[in-house]
């Protein structure tokens, strides 16, 4: 008998042991990167001043999520796992650094440009007596009515004080109306008054602008709050509080109730963080840090505003298109015709729109000639993040009124968008569109539209799935794909989707998605293994992969031992990673960049070749721990080779090949601006996919 030998497999050899970088320290040099735009001066000035408020927002969310864990570690003196009194301390040191940084690059660089503008933020010292006059009208009109001084007693304890709001602390002399010494006021801001106020401008300040803080205004007239008692030292502070949303899902009947309830303590959850001004005395700072059990590096003292997110509002304030990025007008997908059928278009083939260089109007108006057709029976989506005010989630509710089946799956776990997302939920399902929730325990993050049309005597289905929310205004700052097709596995396999989420059947074997938390994972890393396998065995193989973040520990082994078989790995990576790149004899063949630009990246795109075999893959998903197991996420092949290469070309190539934006890993955990010598090189991905987009014909645009 002819014995016929079996294929030889090469073994994957054992890797090389690796140290992963730390996550929470990952997160935060993200923010160094989104600091560098706010420094960079050929940044138009009124865009520096954004990216330094972006910085202090995700500074605020960070304290709001991840430094509880760090924080009650180091007050019980106790290590449990990363987190301890020495990690505290680590992240406390770099925090307060890049707020020192903040606050410098506030005060002795944009507020001097600022200045040669004629833009000003005028202080109490600064004001002439007839601004002065000025200030206190404002104050007794628009302020004062709203404030109500507390002067702490026994029957006045301490107050609840909100996530984030502005509060002052005031010691008084002398004694009360009833003659007692108590010495601590506090006086809570409400939310409704605006941080920043326009001031008019006259004599020789006039054709400036100027503009009032609205700390300094009540500052200044501290006194007239607290007729008959001496104002001493005082501070504005604000305190920030762990907010990251939490339900017990095992002993929950009604998960929206639930979250209503939730959401009205969000503002009062534990304490992590307290600013006050430089100029707070130790005697306050310490009596505010004792109200909210906080130990002495949580405490940040801040020369200026203690909240420079709101500072945003300049922004708007002042409008003048030459301290700001030339506008930019996506063109309407190229791939489309306004005013041609999506239906016939999707006939002739899949369509991909990259926005926001190209229009989410183009997904908008899919919908809205879905809704509109009455041969559309059915339309079915998922909620993530859309916003309390969306043309999406109206289009559906003329859909349910025109009589069409709805279904629709809201996330009503979205950090920070639960209240919207509520809301918007109640809204439809009191007109009559089913709505679930998805899956007790993981989120729904996939974003996909199924659409059903009769046709005949035929049931036709199209969809619109996407890496990013169905959000029309974070379309226009976010980079992302969407992805419009009629192909019949496909649009099945979402359907199947949608069942499993409204009833919890069991899924059948999808044809072309990939999904978690069943089988994403584990199908990547299948794919991550198979080249390993293919560079063993001499072939030219080739890993990209373009995500928001990296920290799911099994991709990262699987990509080590990828790149030791001789796989070539590049991973552009936006926010954390804490797979640490070019480590002599661990991480040769991996490189790591992050690309930060005036748009947010936030496409998720696969790339896997072999030899000449290559498949691309769009996803909702990071490859992160939550996003493979504790949560619903999709990822799908792009098969059209038009498509595929021209996703290649936009959404990885320019970005290996970004000499301006860039920044590159290093083994330490570091980051390098990339600045290549050849000044024909210094170009940025998205300037250049703004200025190909931007030329397209009109007919196209």
């Amino acid at each position: 008998m002819l014995l016929i030998p079996e294929p030889t497999v090469a073994l994957i050899p054992d890797t090389v042991p690796i140290k992963f970088l730390d996550r929470d320290h990952s997160i935060l040099a993200f923010n160094e990167r989104v600091l560098d735009w706010a420094r960079r001066v050929d940044v138009p000035l009124l865009e520096r001043l954004r990216f330094l408020c972006i910085v202090s927002s995700n500074l605020d969310e960070f304290f709001e999520v991840r430094a509880v864990s760090h924080l009650t570690a180091a007050q019980n003196n106790e290590q449990k796992g990363t987190y301890s009194v020495a990690s505290f301390k680590t992240l406390s040191g770099i925090a307060h650094d890049m707020v020192a940084r903040q606050y410098a690059l506030y005060n002795d660089e944009l507020l001097p440009a600022f200045a040669k503008h004629g833009i000003r933020i005028v202080s109490h010292g600064e004001r002439s007596t007839a601004q002065r006059r000025w200030v206190k009208a404002y104050f007794e009109r628009a302020v004062r009515p709203l404030l109500i001084p507390v002067g702490l007693d026994p029957s006045h304890p301490f107050p609840q004080v909100a996530n984030k709001s502005l509060n002052f602390i005031v010691r008084l002399g002398g004694r009360d109306a009833f003659g007692r010494e108590n010495e601590i006021a506090i006086v809570k801001v409400p939310r409704v008054l605006p941080r920043l106020i326009h001031m008019p401008s006259r004599g020789a300040e006039k054709g400036n602008k100027l503009f009032l803080s609205l700390s300094s205004v009540i500052r200044a007239h501290l006194v007239d709050l607290f007729a008959g008692r001496k104002v001493g030292e005082f501070s504005q502070f604000r305190v920030t509080r762990h907010s990251d949303l939490e339900v017990d899902e095992d002993d929950v009947k009604n998960l929206r109730t639930a979250l209503r309830l939730g959401l009205e303590q969000r503002h009062y959850g534990q304490a992590v963080r307290l600013e006050v001004s430089a100029g707070c005395s130790e005697y306050l700072s310490g009596f505010l840090l004792k109200q909210f059990n906080l130990p002495a590096q949580a405490l940040y003292r801040v020369p200026g505003p203690v909240n420079l997110v709101r500072l945003t509002q300049l922004v708007d304030l002042v409008n003048d298109p030459k301290l700001l990025f030339p506008r930019y007008k996506a063109c309407y997908p190229k791939q489309l015709q306004p005013g041609q059928s999506f239906f016939e278009r999707l006939r002739q083939g899949d369509v991909s729109i990259h926005q926001p260089f190209e229009s989410f109007d183009g997904v908008l108006d899919f919908l809205r000639e879905a809704v509109n057709d009455p041969s559309v029976l059915a339309i079915k989506q998922t909620i993530y993040r859309t916003g309390p005010d969306s043309e999406l989630m109206l289009l559906l509710r003329e859909a349910v009124r025109r009589g069409k089946e709805v279904m629709v799956v809201v996330e009503l776990k979205a950090r920070f968008d639960e209240e919207a997302n509520i809301n918007w939920a109640e809204m439809l399902e009191s007109i009559g569109a089913q709505v679930v929730y998805g899956v007790m325990g993981l989120k729904t993050h996939a974003k996909m539209l199924l659409v059903t049309r009769r046709e005949g005597r035929r049931l036709v289905r199209y969809a619109h799935l996407s890496t990013g929310n169905y959000n029309p205004g974070t379309a226009r700052l976010y980079t992302d794909v969407s992805y419009l097709t009629a192909d019949p596995l496909l649009t099945s396999d979402i359907d199947h989707v949608f069942v499993h989420l409204a009833s919890h059947s069991r899924l059948p074997k999808l044809h072309h998605l990939l999904l978690a938390p069943f089988q994403l994972q584990r199908k990547l890393i299948e794919k991550i293994d198979a080249l390993a396998q293919a560079a063993l065995q001499g072939k030219d193989t080739r890993i990209v992969i373009k995500t928001n973040a990296l920290t799911d520990e099994d991709l990262m082994r699987a990509l080590v031992k990828a790149g030791q078989c001789g796989v070539s790995i590049d991973l552009i990576v936006r926010g954390a990673c804490m797979l640490p790149a070019q480590v002599p004899g661990v991480t040769d063949n991996i490189r790591v960049r992050s690309v930060i630009g005036r748009f947010l990246e936030h496409s998720r795109v696969f790339y896997f070749r072999s030899g000449g075999d290559e498949t691309l893959y769009l996803s909702s998903a990071d490859w992160m721990n939550r996003n493979m197991l504790r949560r619903v996420e999709l990822a799908w092949p792009v098969t059209d080779p038009v498509i595929r290469q021209r996703l290649i070309d936009e959404c990885l190539v320019a970005y290996l090949h970004d000499g301006r934006d860039a920044w590159d890993l290093q083994p330490d955990g570091t980051y390098v601006l990339v600045k290549p010598a050849d000044p024909a090189q210094r170009h940025g991905a998205q300037s250049a996919l703004m200025a190909r987009y931007s030329a397209l014909k009109p007919r196209e645009r």
